[in-house]
């Protein structure tokens, strides 16, 4: 499976466009649609929205075959975008904890995906714990379009 075009939107609508470097709260350099800089990376002059999204498509391939391999063959299109809105924001290894409890405890799951370190401190983030309630909202809505709005 690919991330749907509706996907695309939910996550660019969840991550928002910033045309230049930022950092996030965990330390991370990001750029477009939360696009981590890479290793000799460099936007001196930032990026419009269309770099935004072929970053964002470049960075959605390897979310994609990650997904591939650990969803079941019943995985529904929706289903299939939350988890990579999910595994775009919090990574591979994230994504792996998740699917350890089953596939039947996703929507349990998602919602505990809401912590980060904020200067060396754990903390609930207040916009992780939206986009994990539209994450699961997304996932038990699996044979309808939904946006992110």
């Amino acid at each position: 499976m690919q991330v749907s075009a509706t996907g695309v939107l939910f996550i660019e609508e969840n991550e928002s466009f910033t045309s230049t470097v930022k950092g996030d709260t965990g330390g991370k350099q990001k750029i477009g649609y939360g696009h981590d800089l890479l290793p000799g990376e460099a936007f001196p002059n930032g990026i419009s929205e269309e770099q935004a999204e072929v970053l964002l498509l470049r960075d959605l391939i390897s979310v994609e075959e990650t997904l591939n391999t650990l969803v079941p063959s019943t995985c529904t299109q929706n289903q299939f975008d939350a988890l990579a809105d999910f595994t775009y924001e919090c990574g591979t290894e994230a994504l792996k904890q998740l699917m350890a409890h089953g596939w039947s405890q996703v929507t349990v799951q998602l919602p505990r995906w809401v912590h980060a370190r904020v200067h060396g401190v754990e903390q609930v983030l207040p916009g992780m714990v939206t986009r994990r309630e539209k994450d699961v909202a997304l996932f038990n809505n699996p044979n309808q379009p939904m946006t992110a709005a």
